[in-house]
Protein backbone atom coordinates (compact mmCIF):
# COMPACT_ATOMS: atom_id res chain seq x y z
CA UNK A 1 0.00 0.00 0.00
CA UNK A 2 0.90 3.64 -0.05
CA UNK A 3 1.02 6.81 1.31
CA UNK A 4 -2.33 8.61 2.83
CA UNK A 5 -1.13 12.25 1.63
CA UNK A 6 -2.83 14.00 4.18
CA UNK A 7 -0.90 13.08 7.02
CA UNK A 8 2.23 13.54 5.11
CA UNK A 9 5.10 15.91 5.47
CA UNK A 10 6.87 16.27 2.43
CA UNK A 11 10.62 17.21 1.41
CA UNK A 12 10.35 18.37 -1.98
CA UNK A 13 13.42 19.87 -3.77
CA UNK A 14 13.62 21.45 -6.98
CA UNK A 15 10.24 22.88 -5.89
CA UNK A 16 10.46 26.12 -7.70
CA UNK A 17 11.12 24.83 -11.13
CA UNK A 18 8.06 23.73 -13.93
CA UNK A 19 7.27 20.29 -12.17
CA UNK A 20 8.50 20.77 -9.29
CA UNK A 21 5.72 24.16 -8.37
CA UNK A 22 2.94 22.22 -10.10
CA UNK A 23 3.92 19.13 -7.60
CA UNK A 24 3.90 21.50 -4.38
CA UNK A 25 0.63 22.83 -5.63
CA UNK A 26 -1.08 19.21 -6.10
CA UNK A 27 0.75 17.72 -3.04
CA UNK A 28 -0.69 21.24 -1.02
CA UNK A 29 -4.07 20.48 -2.94
CA UNK A 30 -3.87 16.86 -1.17
CA UNK A 31 -3.10 18.21 1.99
CA UNK A 32 0.29 17.12 2.55
CA UNK A 33 2.84 19.22 4.90
CA UNK A 34 5.45 20.48 2.59
CA UNK A 35 9.17 22.01 2.73
CA UNK A 36 9.90 23.48 -0.50
CA UNK A 37 13.77 23.86 -1.48
CA UNK A 38 15.51 25.02 -4.13
CA UNK A 39 18.25 27.78 -4.88
CA UNK A 40 15.67 30.51 -5.52
CA UNK A 41 14.34 31.89 -1.81
CA UNK A 42 11.96 34.81 -3.85
CA UNK A 43 10.58 32.30 -6.19
CA UNK A 44 10.25 29.47 -3.35
CA UNK A 45 7.99 32.11 -1.41
CA UNK A 46 6.36 33.53 -4.38
CA UNK A 47 4.90 30.06 -4.56
CA UNK A 48 4.29 29.09 -1.37
CA UNK A 49 2.04 32.27 -0.48
CA UNK A 50 -0.07 30.97 -4.18
CA UNK A 51 -0.46 27.43 -1.79
CA UNK A 52 -3.87 26.70 0.21
CA UNK A 53 -3.15 27.76 3.79
CA UNK A 54 -5.25 26.64 6.88
CA UNK A 55 -5.02 29.17 9.93
CA UNK A 56 -5.07 25.83 12.27
CA UNK A 57 -1.25 24.67 10.37
CA UNK A 58 0.99 27.43 10.38
CA UNK A 59 3.83 25.50 8.96
CA UNK A 60 2.14 24.03 7.00
CA UNK A 61 4.52 24.98 3.83
CA UNK A 62 7.85 26.35 4.57
CA UNK A 63 10.45 27.17 2.17
CA UNK A 64 14.38 26.65 2.39
CA UNK A 65 16.90 28.00 -0.25
CA UNK A 66 19.91 25.87 -0.19
CA UNK A 67 22.20 24.61 -2.55
CA UNK A 68 22.14 20.92 -2.49
CA UNK A 69 25.22 19.99 -4.23
CA UNK A 70 27.19 21.11 -0.87
CA UNK A 71 27.51 19.74 2.62
CA UNK A 72 26.19 22.67 4.17
CA UNK A 73 22.75 22.69 1.67
CA UNK A 74 22.36 18.82 2.68
CA UNK A 75 22.95 19.45 5.89
CA UNK A 76 20.27 22.73 6.21
CA UNK A 77 17.83 20.09 4.75
CA UNK A 78 18.22 17.65 6.74
CA UNK A 79 17.56 19.62 10.17
CA UNK A 80 14.71 21.34 8.88
CA UNK A 81 13.18 17.58 7.84
CA UNK A 82 14.22 16.16 10.94
CA UNK A 83 12.25 19.09 13.04
CA UNK A 84 9.17 18.58 10.75
CA UNK A 85 9.38 14.76 11.24
CA UNK A 86 9.74 14.45 6.96
CA UNK A 87 8.14 11.49 6.29
CA UNK A 88 8.46 11.64 2.44
CA UNK A 89 11.49 12.92 0.27
CA UNK A 90 10.94 13.99 -3.56
CA UNK A 91 13.99 14.03 -4.92
CA UNK A 92 12.65 16.58 -8.03
CA UNK A 93 16.08 18.61 -8.19
CA UNK A 94 17.95 18.50 -11.34
CA UNK A 95 19.76 20.30 -14.31
CA UNK A 96 19.47 19.72 -18.14
CA UNK A 97 22.65 18.48 -20.40
CA UNK A 98 22.05 18.38 -24.13
CA UNK A 99 24.34 18.16 -26.92
CA UNK A 100 27.05 15.76 -28.82
CA UNK A 101 29.42 14.53 -25.67
CA UNK A 102 32.40 15.78 -28.00
CA UNK A 103 30.79 19.63 -27.42
CA UNK A 104 30.37 19.24 -24.05
CA UNK A 105 33.07 20.93 -21.30
CA UNK A 106 33.98 19.14 -18.59
CA UNK A 107 32.37 21.65 -16.22
CA UNK A 108 28.80 21.13 -17.81
CA UNK A 109 29.30 17.34 -17.60
CA UNK A 110 30.13 17.45 -13.95
CA UNK A 111 27.68 19.89 -13.16
CA UNK A 112 25.01 17.83 -14.88
CA UNK A 113 26.28 14.29 -12.46
CA UNK A 114 26.10 16.34 -9.39
CA UNK A 115 23.11 17.88 -9.16
CA UNK A 116 21.32 15.10 -11.03
CA UNK A 117 22.47 11.96 -9.27
CA UNK A 118 25.92 12.57 -6.55
CA UNK A 119 23.17 15.53 -5.01
CA UNK A 120 19.96 13.14 -4.30
CA UNK A 121 22.03 10.26 -3.08
CA UNK A 122 23.87 12.26 -0.67
CA UNK A 123 20.27 13.79 0.42
CA UNK A 124 18.74 10.58 1.10
CA UNK A 125 21.56 9.26 3.09
CA UNK A 126 21.14 12.01 5.26
CA UNK A 127 17.99 11.87 5.23
CA UNK A 128 17.33 8.24 5.81
CA UNK A 129 17.58 7.75 9.38
CA UNK A 130 14.70 10.21 9.99
CA UNK A 131 12.98 8.44 7.24
CA UNK A 132 13.36 4.92 8.92
CA UNK A 133 12.00 6.44 12.17
CA UNK A 134 8.50 7.12 10.58
CA UNK A 135 5.81 4.47 10.73
CA UNK A 136 5.36 4.53 6.83
CA UNK A 137 8.34 6.61 4.32
CA UNK A 138 8.74 7.30 0.29
CA UNK A 139 11.66 8.45 -1.07
CA UNK A 140 10.65 9.33 -4.51
CA UNK A 141 12.88 9.96 -7.49
CA UNK A 142 11.90 12.24 -10.33
CA UNK A 143 14.01 10.62 -13.27
CA UNK A 144 13.48 10.44 -17.10
CA UNK A 145 12.07 8.22 -19.47
CA UNK A 146 15.88 8.75 -20.69
CA UNK A 147 16.96 6.92 -17.31
CA UNK A 148 15.71 3.56 -19.43
CA UNK A 149 16.46 5.22 -23.16
CA UNK A 150 18.78 6.91 -23.99
CA UNK A 151 19.09 8.99 -26.86
CA UNK A 152 21.77 10.43 -29.46
CA UNK A 153 22.10 14.02 -27.42
CA UNK A 154 21.40 12.96 -24.00
CA UNK A 155 24.55 10.78 -23.45
CA UNK A 156 25.15 12.44 -20.25
CA UNK A 157 21.98 13.26 -19.19
CA UNK A 158 21.19 9.65 -19.70
CA UNK A 159 23.25 8.62 -17.63
CA UNK A 160 22.52 10.65 -14.46
CA UNK A 161 19.44 9.20 -15.23
CA UNK A 162 19.98 5.94 -15.44
CA UNK A 163 22.03 5.95 -12.31
CA UNK A 164 19.02 7.12 -10.44
CA UNK A 165 17.00 4.69 -11.20
CA UNK A 166 19.71 2.21 -10.74
CA UNK A 167 20.28 3.98 -7.38
CA UNK A 168 16.32 3.56 -6.67
CA UNK A 169 16.29 0.16 -7.04
CA UNK A 170 18.78 -1.26 -5.13
CA UNK A 171 17.74 0.96 -2.58
CA UNK A 172 14.36 0.04 -2.58
CA UNK A 173 15.74 -3.42 -2.26
CA UNK A 174 17.85 -3.12 0.67
CA UNK A 175 15.08 -1.07 2.29
CA UNK A 176 12.60 -4.15 1.69
CA UNK A 177 11.02 -4.91 5.31
CA UNK A 178 11.34 -1.06 6.40
CA UNK A 179 8.83 1.41 6.99
CA UNK A 180 10.63 3.33 3.64
CA UNK A 181 9.29 2.49 -0.06
CA UNK A 182 11.56 3.75 -2.77
CA UNK A 183 10.22 4.70 -6.24
CA UNK A 184 10.91 6.22 -9.72
CA UNK A 185 8.74 8.41 -11.77
CA UNK A 186 9.95 8.65 -15.55
CA UNK A 187 8.23 11.66 -16.78
CA UNK A 188 8.75 12.17 -20.94
CA UNK A 189 9.10 16.08 -22.59
CA UNK A 190 6.91 18.56 -20.49
CA UNK A 191 6.31 21.76 -21.15
CA UNK A 192 8.64 24.06 -18.66
CA UNK A 193 11.03 26.38 -18.98
CA UNK A 194 13.62 23.21 -18.54
CA UNK A 195 14.61 22.51 -22.12
CA UNK A 196 17.03 25.13 -24.07
CA UNK A 197 15.76 26.33 -27.27
CA UNK A 198 17.65 23.93 -29.17
CA UNK A 199 16.21 20.86 -27.37
CA UNK A 200 13.02 22.38 -28.12
CA UNK A 201 13.85 22.37 -31.70
CA UNK A 202 15.33 18.40 -31.82
CA UNK A 203 11.78 17.92 -29.95
CA UNK A 204 9.61 19.42 -32.59
CA UNK A 205 12.21 17.47 -35.68
CA UNK A 206 11.84 14.28 -33.84
CA UNK A 207 8.03 14.46 -33.62
CA UNK A 208 8.24 14.27 -29.29
CA UNK A 209 4.93 13.97 -27.61
CA UNK A 210 4.97 16.93 -24.75
CA UNK A 211 2.96 16.29 -21.31
CA UNK A 212 2.00 19.19 -19.30
CA UNK A 213 3.38 19.31 -15.38
CA UNK A 214 0.16 18.96 -13.88
CA UNK A 215 0.24 16.07 -15.73
CA UNK A 216 3.34 14.53 -14.09
CA UNK A 217 2.20 15.91 -10.85
CA UNK A 218 -1.00 13.62 -11.04
CA UNK A 219 1.48 10.55 -11.86
CA UNK A 220 3.63 11.74 -8.89
CA UNK A 221 0.65 11.98 -6.46
CA UNK A 222 -0.79 8.25 -7.88
CA UNK A 223 2.74 6.51 -7.44
CA UNK A 224 2.68 8.02 -3.62
CA UNK A 225 -0.57 6.59 -3.18
CA UNK A 226 -0.59 2.97 -5.23
CA UNK A 227 3.12 2.54 -3.67
CA UNK A 228 4.16 1.11 -6.90
CA UNK A 229 8.20 0.75 -7.74
CA UNK A 230 8.21 3.20 -10.75
CA UNK A 231 6.45 4.47 -13.52
CA UNK A 232 6.98 5.93 -16.72
CA UNK A 233 4.42 8.26 -18.68
CA UNK A 234 3.57 8.30 -22.34
CA UNK A 235 2.41 4.75 -23.85
CA UNK A 236 5.12 4.91 -26.86
CA UNK A 237 7.53 5.63 -24.24
CA UNK A 238 6.43 2.55 -22.20
CA UNK A 239 6.20 0.12 -25.15
CA UNK A 240 9.69 1.30 -25.68
CA UNK A 241 11.05 0.67 -22.41
CA UNK A 242 10.46 -2.41 -22.10
CA UNK A 243 11.70 -3.43 -25.96
CA UNK A 244 14.95 -1.66 -24.37
CA UNK A 245 14.98 -3.36 -22.03
CA UNK A 246 14.83 -6.96 -23.51
CA UNK A 247 16.80 -5.71 -26.80
CA UNK A 248 18.71 -2.50 -26.77
CA UNK A 249 20.21 -3.11 -30.34
CA UNK A 250 17.29 -3.61 -31.71
CA UNK A 251 16.49 -0.11 -31.47
CA UNK A 252 19.36 1.11 -32.41
CA UNK A 253 18.39 2.12 -35.93
CA UNK A 254 15.05 3.55 -34.98
CA UNK A 255 16.69 6.73 -33.68
CA UNK A 256 18.17 8.01 -37.19
CA UNK A 257 16.04 11.23 -37.04
CA UNK A 258 17.33 12.35 -33.68
CA UNK A 259 21.41 11.69 -35.07
CA UNK A 260 20.23 13.60 -37.75
CA UNK A 261 18.53 16.63 -36.04
CA UNK A 262 21.48 16.29 -33.28
CA UNK A 263 23.56 17.24 -36.54
CA UNK A 264 21.74 19.88 -37.70
CA UNK A 265 20.68 18.32 -41.23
Amino acid sequence: MGLDLKHCSVVLTGASGGIGAAVARALSGAGARLLLVGRDAGRLAALARTLETHPDQPRRVEVLAADLTTSAGVEAVRRVALARRANVLVNNAGVASFGRLDALDDAHILQAVTTNLVAPMLLTRALLPGLLAQRSAAVLNVGSVLGRLALPGFSVYSATKFGLRGFSEALRRELIGTPVRVQYLGPRVTETGFNAPEVEAYNRKTGAAVDHPDDVAAALLQLLRDGAAERFLGLPEKLAVCVNGLAPAALDGAFKPHRLALSGA
